[in-house]
């Protein structure tokens, strides 16, 4: 996945700690690779945990969401179903207090720094997580996947420290909720958009039918 300002560009909004983010980012991928011609795709960070956070950090999985245990396990079920359908091998057993704050920060760093490394990042950091079971808020972690791709590994360890970073992060989740995204994964195109792990089926239309 490659940042772009192109108007033809498909934007996912996703947040790595997202089971159905890993799997439509394997669904947008099948569509790309069906595809005759290219399609740019941009990605935008989300933050899915972010009114779980407390002051120093933590999440807090003891704050209200609405969400019980049946909504979970529907969730579970749902993850499992698409896992087949799309082919996608991952770990269910993730800790739910995972925080995606710092990699999602890392990754802003390497997009803007190492640009022609970011995809095999990005990639990296969902794979860390859901094949690997890797705390990917972890410094360490993140340090060393960036190792992994050919990034500096102690640029990512000042990244996660920089203050800018963080504003232009935090700013980023905010320009996501005023444009109307209110969960992830949501894909837009050209002022249309499709919510959750869609079918390649479903991005096409909405790529190739808002045209039409």
């Amino acid at each position: 996945m490659s940042r772009t300002s192109a108007d033809d560009a498909v934007v996912m909004y996703s947040d790595y700690v997202c089971p159905f983010c890993y799997l439509g980012k394997e669904s947008l991928a099948q569509y790309r690779n069906e595809r005759e011609e290219p399609l740019d795709v941009e990605w935008h960070p989300f933050d899915l945990r972010g009114h779980k956070r407390g002051p120093s950090g933590e999440i807090d999985e003891s704050v209200e969401d609405g969400k019980d245990d049946a909504y979970y396990e529907q969730a579970k079920e749902n993850v499992r179903r698409l896992q087949e359908e799309y082919g996608v091998e991952m770990d269910l057993d993730i800790a739910t207090d995972i925080d995606s704050w710092n990699a999602q920060q890392a990754s802003l760093y390497v997009r803007r720094e190492q640009p022609e490394a970011f995809a095999d990042f990005h990639e990296a950091v969902y794979d860390a997580l859901w094949t690997e079971s890797e705390d990917i808020g972890d410094p360490d972690v993140l340090a060393s996947i960036a190792e992994e791709v050919g990034v500096d590994p102690d640029g990512v360890r000042e990244a996660i420290e920089d203050d800018e970073l963080e504003a232009e992060l935090a700013e980023s989740f905010e320009s996501a909720q005023r444009t109307g995204v209110t969960g992830v994964p949501t894909f837009a195109y050209n002022g249309h958009a499709a919510r959750g792990a869609v079918p390649p089926s479903q991005l096409q239309r909405l790529v190739d039918g808002v045209g039409n």
